[in-house]
């Protein structure tokens, strides 16, 4: 159940929605909002949301600066409250991974890869395939890196996400680059993503948890 954050009146946690966890892990840029949103992610379950909780994720110097910028995030849908916390995956990143790269696809079929082109974990892809798809990824990366420049300014395109599309537009095979700590990889997905759930949050917190 999501609830709005307050600061007075029962005790509520702070959680990063699904919407939060891809906008702080799209960019390696960690400062001001991106930087409060992985304070969240690693901390929002340890403790009840307060103004004192506030300033120490925002570093803001002002009680009500930092109230501000919590609230803002909710407004935008980054964060909400949750009347229970939510604690952060205790498994092993190995054993985590395949099960919860299903749930991140109608077809059940995803794999990460990193930035060297090895893919970390698979689900529904055979072997052969994955290696094929996780070194088409670094391709792409080093494809975005050469021409970022030209979509980022003269397009204003700001996304660093590829895919392949059918005839309606409706994406096949999608790339989305995840940018963890120093570490950079490339979510691949068959199908239909089903980025809007408690799996890409948890997937972002879990290699969160290993990498940063």
């Amino acid at each position: 159940m999501s609830l709005e954050l307050v600061t007075s009146g029962s005790s509520l946690f702070a959680e990063v929605t699904p919407a939060g966890a891809y906008y702080a892990a799209a960019s390696p840029n960690t400062e001001g909002n991106r930087g409060i949103l992985l304070n969240i992610l690693r901390e929002g379950d340890k403790i009840p949301f307060s103004e004192s909780v506030a300033i120490r994720w925002t570093q803001a110097g002002e009680r009500e600066d930092a109230l501000r910028s919590i609230f803002r995030l909710q407004r935008l849908g980054l964060v909400k409250g949750s009347p229970e916390p939510r604690p952060a995956p205790d498994q092993r990143l190995e054993d985590l991974l395949p099960p919860l790269l299903g749930l991140l696809s109608d077809a059940q079929k995803a794999l990460l890869a990193d930035e060297n082109g090895f893919y970390l974990a698979t689900s529904g892809f055979l072997h052969e395939s994955a290696e094929e798809l996780a070194g088409l990824s670094a391709d792409l990366l080093s494809l975005q890196s050469r021409h970022g420049r030209l979509l980022r300014n003269n397009l204003r395109v700001h996304s660093e996400s590829w895919a392949l599309v059918d005839p309606a537009g409706q994406s096949e095979l999608g790339f989305w680059p995840l940018f963890i700590g120093a570490q950079r990889f490339m979510l691949i997905i068959a199908g239909t993503p089903l980025l809007q759930n408690q799996s890409f949050v948890t997937l972002v917190q879990a290699l969160d948890q290993r990498y940063r």
